[in-house]
């Protein structure tokens, strides 16, 4: 019986891959969960900075200083860096970021030639080959939560670098923000120029205190430390949330690969059910032939 056995192990390798992607499904959700806390753990520290802000350019506004100064000449060079991902089997994760990533860069009013693309993953880069973008460097995703600072680290000396070197100053991210466990959309972080209207109103914003804090650093240096710490914690949440849709795209990957197992199992077991009875079937009919053939061997032989 060929076909029986081809069967089985068909059926064997189903059950076996089914296995292994609720495996998956177990990491990914696990996985997902840890990022999200990871987010839900900046809110705390974003607000110490946002108030420290607050504080330095309410002494500023105080002092008869405006904003004027804050990154107030913009040029036609950008610096796009967009996160993608290093693992596989997480469905059009990456070719959605390339895709949003590409039209949203073409309709800035700046030269091909004044534009730096910066990947994070290797599975970002082929899409953005096949789309004819030029990649100036890439970096690879971290794995793991733990591997996310150090990249921001890494990625905040690769901006001052930009600045310093190549004067530029318009600095956008370009990454996948979760929505739910198995969805995500696109999303675009202006990290330079500054948001102005932000720093505005977080000057004009009262304190809620009767009591003011002080502090005895130069106010330049401050802001620039505040600043810096500002663009940590926007990188570090989009490397988290990043991952997070990264996993949520695996999940719902694997969500369907469950679906097309489980439904290829119950063909393969109809299958197995048809051939098993039918083979039985020829079994019972092989003997009761041979029964009577034996019965009517036996009646010759008495006649």
């Amino acid at each position: 019986m060929p076909a029986i056995d081809s069967l089985q192990r068909q059926i064997t390798t189903a059950k076996e891959l089914q296995s292994v992607v609720k495996t998956m499904k177990v990491l990914a959700a696990a996985s997902i969960r840890q990022y999200e806390r990871a987010v839900e753990s900046l809110a705390e520290y974003n607000r110490t900075i946002e108030m420290g802000l607050q504080i330095v350019l309410g002494y500023a506004s105080s002092e008869g200083h405006n904003l004027a100064g804050i990154e107030a000449s913009i040029n036609n060079r950008l610096a796009a860096v967009i996160l993608g991902s290093d693992q596989g089997m997480c469905g059009q994760f990456n070719e959605q970021i390339t895709h949003y990533a590409i039209n949203q860069i073409e309709q800035l009013p700046i030269a091909s030639e004044n534009r730096t693309i910066v990947t994070v993953g290797a599975r970002v880069i082929p899409p953005l080959e096949n789309a004819k973008v030029t990649i100036a460097s890439s970096f690879n995703m971290p794995s793991s939560l733990a591997g996310i600072t150090p990249m921001v680290q890494e990625l905040l000396l690769q901006i001052e670098a930009w600045r310093q070197t190549q004067q530029i100053n318009r600095i956008i991210l370009f990454y996948n923000q979760p929505r739910s466990n198995t969805s995500y959309s696109p999303h675009t972080l202006h990290l330079l120029p500054l948001d102005r209207t932000w720093l505005s109103n977080l000057q004009q914003q009262p304190w809620n205190s009767r009591t003011l804090p002080i502090f005895t650093m130069d106010r330049s240096r401050l802001f620039s430390e505040l600043i810096g710490q500002y663009f940590f914690i926007s990188l570090y949440r989009a490397f988290a949330e990043s991952l997070a849709s990264e996993n949520a795209s695996r999940l719902a990957a694997m969500q369907v690969a469950e679906q097309n197992i489980e439904e290829r199992l119950s063909e393969f077991n109809a299958q197995f059910q048809q051939l098993r009875q039918a083979a039985i079937t020829e079994e019972i009919l092989e003997i009761v032939a041979g029964s009577e053939a034996l019965a009517q061997s036996g009646e010759i032989a008495n006649g």
